[in-house]
C-alpha cells in the first residue's frame, strides 16, 4: 500500500535521494529505496569523499533543474546537512525534506554553514537515539531550531547499512505520510515553477 501511494506521489513530487560522505552503498536504504522507484533521483558528483558542502549543493541543484514538480529532499547524514544549507541560502522548488541521521554541523565544522535558524520548507528529522554523529541531545536543539519535527527511532546507530537499515519499510511509511502532509500545504507552497 506505501509503494503504490508513493508510486502515485511520484507523480506530484520529485523525490531525490542525497547520499552522505562516501556515498550510500548497495544495501544502505537510500539504495534500496533507487531500486523500488526507478523514478526518483539521485545526485551524483566525482568526489564522495571530501566534505565540501557547495559540492553536494551544487549536485542538488543539478538534479532539481531536471524537473519542474516540486522536490522533497531525501538527506542522509552529511547529505541531510547539504540538503539544509541549499534551502538556507536558495530559493528553490522544494517542498519538503526528509532528513536521516543528520550530522552535527560541528563535525564537519560547518559551524558557519548550516546555520540555527528555521527552515523555509517542512522538515522531517528521523533520529538516533545511539547515532555517533549526533548526540540526542543535539538533535533536539536542531529540530527546535530549524522547527523541523522530530521522529527518535530509538537505539538505532547512525541510521545506515551497519545498523541495519535497507529496504526499511517503516521509513517508506513516514515518507508517504509526509509528502502527504505537503499536500494540505497553500497552494503557492507547491508551485510548480522552478525558484532559480
Amino acid at each position: 500500500m506505501t509503494t503504490q501511494r508513493l508510486q502515485q506521489l511520484s507523480e506530484i513530487f520529485t523525490f531525490v535521494l542525497v547520499p552522505g560522505l562516501r556515498d550510500s552503498d548497495a544495501h544502505h536504504w537510500q539504495s534500496c529505496w533507487g531500486r523500488r522507484f526507478p523514478d526518483w533521483r539521485r545526485i551524483s558528483q566525482r568526489n564522495w569523499q571530501d566534505a565540501d558542502i557547495d559540492a553536494w549543493v551544487s549536485a542538488i541543484r543539478r538534479e532539481l533543474h531536471c524537473s519542474q514538480r516540486p522536490a522533497i529532499l531525501l538527506g542522509h547524514s552529511f547529505g541531510a546537512l547539504a540538503s539544509c544549507r541549499l534551502v538556507q541560502t536558495q530559493r528553490l522548488n522544494v517542498a519538503g525534506i526528509l532528513m536521516v541521521a543528520p550530522a552535527e554541523p560541528s563535525f564537519f565544522e560547518l559551524e558557519e554553514a548550516v546555520l540555527p535558524e528555521t527552515l523555509p520548507t517542512p522538515t522531517l528529522m528521523v533520529v538516533s537515539q545511539n547515532d555517533p554523529l549526533m548526540p540526542l541531545e543535539r538533535a533536539r536543539f536542531w529540530a527546535g531550531r530549524w522547527q523541523a519535527r522530530l521522529l527518535d527511532i530509538g537505539e538505532a546507530g547512525h541510521i545506515n547499512t551497519e545498523a541495519g537499515f535497507g529496504e526499511w519499510d517503516y521509513g517508506l511509511t513516514q515518507l508517504a505520510a509526509f509528502a502527504d502532509g505537503l499536500l494540505t500545504q497553500p497552494k503557492e507552497a507547491l508551485s510548480t515553477t522552478p525558484f532559480y
